[in-house]
């Protein structure tokens, strides 16, 4: 039987600022010299020195290993490539340059960690179910259970991860059930956040501007499309004056874009056609014919949903990541 291809590219699509900026940091130092080759890199002074978790750490450290940067010797975790004799020096007292983590070193721990644990929370959702540890989870960012509770608590309103009965908290997978399900609810919401929305007319129409001069044959990145794709949501659905009808088509879509973000990361290429959709709905409410509008927009979650349970069963074949973190296994 052929073995699945792994995914390997989930990793370097979906990263928290802090773990970027982790991985910069240390790359520096090895660009520098002041980590020199050979060196171990302990994940426990690292964690000290950059002032962020053991999980940051970790992400940052698989990173640069795909970089080639630094590698592992007998399972004992990383040295930096260029010299195979291990030098186990006190990373606490090195002379490290850490001006890069400066834009970080102010955020609040909750908000980093929710960051980081969203990010990776969103790389199971079409892989399977997993349980998520509270305690690994607090151990890894040196915080209470409290405080990982309230994250969780916050992500569970966003989709990623669910409290069930027996008071485990399980990300459950999006199955082509739960994204029909999804999207039935944006149908219902997105529509009728449309018919009640402010609309910026300049902007909305300086987007189809910039969606039309996108040329046919472009290699789009996720990030354009996202920011179009975006965009559009911005101008004409949570424009609405009703905060809470927003605030529910946001945490509707959160768990989808997470999904759609590691469709894209495994090679899928963006649908230039669903903005060419959304275009054709902006012309319409530009026309003053916000009934037909509605009904086009109607007829674009219909094609998204489409072409996302067709993107769905490519996952079959892909390997989930076998980075993930401690805290989070199969359940």
């Amino acid at each position: 039987m052929r073995s699945k291809p792994v995914l390997a590219e989930v990793r370097g699509t979906l990263p928290s600022t802090l773990c970027e900026a982790a991985a910069e940091a240390i790359r520096n130092n090895i660009v520098e010299g002041k980590l020199a080759p050979g060196v171990v890199l302990q994940e426990s002074a690292l964690s000290e020195r950059l002032s962020t978790s053991r999980a940051t750490v970790k992400r940052a450290l698989s990173i640069l290993a795909d970089e080639g940067r630094i590698r592992r010797f007998d399972g004992r975790g990383f040295l930096v490539a260029g010299d195979d004799t291990p030098q186990r020096l006190d990373l606490r007292s090195i002379d490290l340059n850490l001006d890069g983590l400066d834009d970080t070193a102010g955020q609040p721990n909750w908000l980093r960690i929710q960051d980081e644990v969203a990010a990776e929370l969103s790389r199971c959702l079409v892989f399977g179910r997993y349980r998520v540890i509270e305690a690994t989870l607090a151990r890894d960012f040196d915080v209470s259970r409290t405080v990982i509770r309230d994250v969780l608590s916050r992500l569970q309103e966003r989709g990623l991860v669910q409290k069930k009965a027996n008071m485990r908290w399980i990300v459950e997978p999006l199955t082509a059930r739960r994204i029909k399900d999804k999207y039935e609810m944006r149908i219902v919401l997105e529509i009728a956040a449309l018919k009640s929305a402010e609309i910026d007319i300049p902007a909305l129409a300086d987007l189809a501007v910039r969606i039309r001069d996108t040329p046919d044959d472009a290699t789009m990145s996720p990030e354009a499309w996202f920011d179009l794709d975006n965009a559009f949501l911005r101008l004409a659905i949570l424009s609405t004056p009703n905060v809470d009808l927003a605030h529910y088509v946001s945490a509707n879509r959160s768990a989808l874009e997470a999904s759609q973000r590691v469709l894209f990361s495994i090679g899928l290429p963006p649908h230039r056609q669903s903005l060419l959709e959304l275009c054709m709905v902006i012309d319409l409410l530009l026309a003053g014919t916000a009934r037909a509008a509605a009904n086009m927009m109607a007829t674009h979650l219909q094609n998204a949903l489409n072409r996302t349970i067709a993107q769905l069963k490519i996952v079959s074949v892909i390997d989930p990541p076998t980075d993930l973190a401690d805290y989070l296994v199969p359940d």
